[in-house]
């Protein structure tokens, strides 16, 4: 961990590379009058003067004029954008002036408690910078009156400088996660809400704000993150006097949260990470995930999904030879999808219904379980617990158990509807027969998706929104199984990668990306994924030829070398392959698992480059191994591409560089004359010169193994 130098209630936080400066003075809640770069050892007249050359000149109204905003906006000190705190007492309360503030400050925190009297309200800010330099921020508000206070908002804000001119946020739907969009940073507020239930499919699991221009090497730029898995906002706000925020908090549905007397509510963790470039962003978050007690300490097992394989067409035999084949082929973990529960012969009915289909399995999974793991791999198991459909035994003997606001169940989605998992006996229920799953079949993994949005999502009966319940609902199942079930492993899936963020990657050990395997698609859903999540955490997929979402053709090749870098995966039916195609694939799962101790530890990193090309690598913390791929997605307009460049290497080693070909080699005619060289050159020279682009056609990859010498 690094410095902490605390003066006159200016508190400077240091840590990995980075500075946080707090203001504490005057009873007031924690101001950052300094988020970024680490500013060095600072002495209490320094700190002094730190904060005497940032304040503005302030004119005849503190309101018109730029100020240090708190973590928690307040309307009542002159704040104009939105308020951290909205609420009201019968109409009363609504703009809460917290002060009296308190703070103890640590190596590597500031907890700060605040009072304001007349409201009846208290708050707790915990700020936190870790060792990886990433800012955390939580917070509480506890009800100190009498009457019921209903809390419509609690968000708590970073500021970002005024060199921040740009935005950088993400949108996507179904099998297309993770798309970047950019603009300028406008004068009022730029808002990203999630309304259904989960981030979505549109979510912006990084929502970021830097210098013009800035890309994944270069250009300052600062971001956050909500470690939250319901509805959320995320939003960047700047006022008419120059003040920036990015802003984050849970979206509070009407009436959702009312605080009895001595009531409180918890806020969701903001993430806050600063860099020289994205890159540099992405490291801090991988840096924090690696170090957590409970992140994957094992080799990330490749696994065989049964889903495009069989679909609901599930069949002993058949699934036997199949787990056979992925014995054979390799795999470590052999994982059942969708279709083994009662009455499941498509997606219309039997959600909530989790006994084994006595028709399609009539001496149950046990003999299939046993087998798989008689072959030496684990067992794996599909489930959604969180919806139900109403042709469905659960929906019938217990309708109460849906979610109705008061005009019935809603719109089905996916043909189901959501169970109200706060309803104790319903969680329960659905607790119980998982439980009972796991310990008899000896499930090592769960994979728990979610594929309908909660829209009107209100208690049966009472009516009230209920969406803030059930994620804590669904939450606290995770938890129970993992601690009935210790060495269960359990993925986040939400009809693709609608459920990734760092809510439910405290309880889960790796997401579903997406739906689509189509690995044109898929080389930008997961480089643009790694800005939050380590490879190791997210599920890649080798699928079909003809992608079964996008239906666009693809090599093994390609789909191989896109799926190569992350928890591999295979979605073919293997009793199908002919033999050189499952020698083929052999080859590219024997590839990974060599090489996955440096993909799974290693740093990521990407190249700015142009639209057409991506350039992508993983580089081991000591620098002395690397692997980078060279990916083609369209023609550009001129050949051959800039020179490959490659960052992160130790400037100061020289590495040899070579063609890794675990699947059909690229071919060496006609292609640059290092190719068939053996080529030894220093990381500064590959980074600022780089290598000729090998020629390859569209949709094709190309990786380069570097060992230093």
């Amino acid at each position: 961990m690094g410095d902490t130098s605390t003066h006159h209630e200016l508190v400077h936080l240091r840590g990995g590379g980075t500075s946080l400066v707090v203001d504490l003075s005057d009873g007031r809640l924690p101001r950052i009058l300094h988020w970024g770069s680490d500013l060095g050892e600072l002495e209490a007249a320094e700190l002094e003067q730190l904060r005497t050359i940032t304040r503005p000149t302030v004119g005849d109204s503190i309101v018109t004029y730029p100020q240090p905003v708190p973590v928690i906006p307040q309307l009542a000190e002159g704040w104009l954008g939105r308020p951290g705190v909205a609420g009201n007492r019968a109409g009363r309360d609504f703009a809460p002036l917290f002060r009296n503030a308190v703070s103890t400050v640590t190596d590597a925190s500031i907890e700060t408690t605040a009072t304001d009297p007349e409201s009846e309200l208290s708050v707790t800010i915990l700020l936190r910078l870790g060792s990886e330099g990433l800012v955390t921020a939580a917070g509480s508000i506890r009800n100190d009156g009498a009457e019921p206070y209903a809390l419509d908002a609690f968000e708590l804000t970073l500021p970002v400088p005024d060199v921040a001119d740009e935005l950088l946020d993400l949108t996507g739907r179904w099998a297309r996660e993770r798309v970047p969009q950019r603009h300028e940073f406008p004068i009022g507020s730029w808002v990203r809400e999630s309304r259904g239930g989960k981030p979505g499919l549109d979510h912006s699991t990084l929502f970021s704000a830097g210098v013009k221009g800035f890309g994944f090497e270069r250009g300052q730029v600062w971001g956050i993150h909500l470690g939250w898995s319901g509805n959320q906002l995320l939003a960047a706000e700047r006022t008419p006097a120059g003040t920036r925020i990015l802003r984050a908090g849970e979206l509070l549905l009407s009436g959702e949260i009312v605080l009895p007397a001595g009531g409180s509510y918890q806020s969701p963790t903001l993430y806050g990470s600063w860099g020289d470039g994205l890159n540099q962003v992405a490291d801090r978050f991988h840096a924090m995930l690696r170090a957590r007690p409970s992140h994957p300490s094992q080799p990330r097992p490749v696994l065989s999904n049964t889903w495009e394989a069989v679909y609901f067409d599930h069949d002993f035999a058949k699934l036997k030879a199949f787990a056979d084949k992925s014995a054979e082929l390799g795999i470590e973990r052999f994982v059942l999808d969708d279709g083994w529960f009662l009455g499941r012969r498509n997606d219309h009915t039997s959600l909530g219904d989790w006994e084994v289909d006595p028709v399609v399995w009539p001496d149950g999974l046990d003999g299939l379980a046993a087998h798989v793991h008689d072959l030496g791999l684990q067992f794996g198991l599909w489930f959604e617990p969180e919806m139900v459909n109403l042709d469905s035994e659960l929906a019938r003997a217990h309708p109460e158990w849906v979610f109705d606001a008061g005009h019935g169940p809603g719109l089905p989605s996916r043909h189901q509807h959501v169970l109200d998992l706060a309803h104790p006996e319903a969680y329960e229920h659905v607790l119980a027969h998982m439980s009972t799953l796991v310990e008899r079949l000896g499930i090592d993994f769960i994979k728990w998706d979610h594929n309908r949005y909660l829209t009107d999502a209100g208690h049966s009966g009472s009516g009230r929104a209920g969406v803030h319940d059930q994620t804590l609902a669904a939450y606290a199942m995770m938890d129970e199984l993992r601690r009935r079930h210790t060495n269960l492993e359990i993925e986040s899936c939400a009809s693709g990668g609608g459920r990734i963020d760092l809510g439910v990657l405290q309880r889960t050990d790796r997401v579903w990306t997406s739906d689509c395997n189509d690995p044109h698609e898929r080389v930008d859903i997961q480089r643009w994924t790694s800005l939050l999540l380590p490879p190791e955490l997210q599920g890649t997929h080798i699928g079909a030829g003809e992608s079964h979402t996008t239906h666009r053709v693809s090599t093994l090749d390609f789909r191989a070398s896109t799926a190569f870098w992350g928890n591999l995966g295979v979605e073919l039916d293997l009793t199908e392959l002919n033999p050189k195609t499952f020698e083929a694939l052999k080859g590219w799962v024997d590839a990974h698992k060599k090489h996955r101790g440096l993909l799974h530890t290693g740093r990521v990193v990407h190249a700015d480059t142009i639209p057409e090309i991506r350039v992508d690598g993983v580089v081991a913390q000591d620098h002395a191994e690397a692997i980078f791929s060279y990916t083609v997605l369209s023609r550009p307009a001129a050949w051959p591409p800039p020179r490959l460049r490659l960052p992160g290497l130790d400037p100061t080693r020289r590495y040899t560089v070579r063609l890794m070909s675990p699947g059909r080699a690229v071919p060496t005619g006609q292609q640059p004359p290092w190719m068939s060289a053996d080529v030894t050159i220093s990381g500064e020279v590959l980074a600022a010169l780089g290598l000729e682009a090998p020629s390859l056609d569209t949709d094709r990859t190309a990786l380069f193994h570097l060992v230093a010498v």
